[in-house]
């Protein structure tokens, strides 16, 4: 089943370009000002949304769909 239309929210899509920049859940906590357990609530979401099953196939796959482009 290939993912549709992405619907990401803001923060979401900040959460991914710094996954993709290779930072972890504390380090884009810092960042982003949020909790850890925020950033990773975000990522899980990312993942689902994506139908991803780790963060390496996420970065693939937004890539492919073109998720970092505003």
């Amino acid at each position: 089943m290939a993912p549709q239309k992405m619907d990401l929210t803001e923060r979401e899509k900040e959460v991914l370009k710094h996954l993709v920049k290779g930072l972890n859940s504390r380090e884009i906590s810092e960042k982003l000002f949020i909790s850890i357990n925020t950033v990773q609530y975000h990522r899980k979401q990312l993942l689902r949304k994506t139908l991803s099953r780790n963060v390496a196939e996420l970065i693939g796959k937004a890539y492919q769909l073109n998720l970092l482009e505003d």
